[in-house]
C-alpha cells in the first residue's frame, strides 16, 4: 500500500514539473512576444511623430496658400 502511495505521488510530481516547465517556456515565449511589440509599439510611435509634423507642414502650407489666394482676390 505504501509503495502505491508513492507511486502516485512520483506521478503527481512529474505532471507537477512537467506542468512548470511547460508553463515557463509560455512565459518566456510571452516575454519575446512583449519585447516584439514594445519595439514595433516604439517604431508605430515614431511614425506618428513623423506624420503628425508632416501634416502641421501641409497645414501651414495651405494655410499659406489660401492666404495668398484670397490677397490676389482682394487686388481684383
Amino acid at each position: 500500500m505504501t509503495l502505491d502511495l508513492l507511486e502516485k505521488l512520483e506521478s503527481k510530481i512529474q505532471n507537477a514539473i512537467d506542468t512548470i516547465a511547460l508553463l515557463q517556456m509560455e512565459v518566456e515565449e510571452l516575454k519575446e512576444d512583449k519585447q516584439g511589440l514594445a519595439e514595433k509599439n516604439g517604431h508605430l510611435e515614431a511614425e506618428n511623430i513623423r506624420l503628425s509634423e508632416e501634416h502641421q507642414q501641409w497645414q501651414s502650407r495651405l494655410s499659406t496658400l489660401v492666404g495668398k489666394i484670397e490677397e490676389a482676390e482682394g487686388t481684383l
